[in-house]
């Protein structure tokens, strides 16, 4: 089955308004509870599948990230919260949830993505190519939306 992007990026979007509307909905104190039992908050989930799909399509493909390095840094895998996340940086991580997929989109469409750091992920697939990164980006995402689900249980939100 060939792959295709507009469908990937679909499903993209629709996860990333899941995300966004976690951010909206949950105060940020409760957006910074880290319950017992976790290592981590909602919204370092969100943050981190952000930081994740920017390392996977970007930096895999040897092309400056859409974010900052500070903001990869922080929320990269093997990352964890060290601080609360202020008002003004939830903000940031909200708008960062469309503008990373709108420029994704439009630098997929321009070609940019001709090179590519082979790259095997810690569930053994090996990504080859743009195409694989983007298609295991919303497997990522999958998995971080039902780690946010488990955490809003958790603090008592359902």
């Amino acid at each position: 089955m060939p792959f295709t992007f507009e469908y990937t990026l679909d499903i993209s979007r629709k996860n990333r308004q899941i995300f966004k509307g976690f951010l909206e909905t949950i105060s940020l104190e409760n957006l910074n509870k880290i319950p017992a039992g976790f290592n981590n908050n909602i919204i370092w989930n969100i943050a981190h599948v952000i930081a994740t799909q920017q390392v996977l399509v970007y930096l895999l493909s040897g092309i400056k990230p859409r974010v900052s390095s500070d903001f990869i840094d922080m929320y990269r895998k093997g990352t964890k919260p060290e601080r609360d996340v202020s008002q003004e940086e939830l903000v940031e991580i909200c708008e960062l949830l469309s503008t990373t997929i709108d420029h994704t989109a439009t630098d997929y469409a321009a070609g940019i993505f001709k090179e590519f750091n082979v790259y095997t992920v810690s569930t053994g697939s090996t990504l080859n190519n743009v195409d694989d990164a983007l298609a295991f980006n919303n497997f990522h995402e999958g998995i971080h939306l039902g780690s946010v689900l488990a955490l809003r249980h958790a603090i008592g939100l359902v």
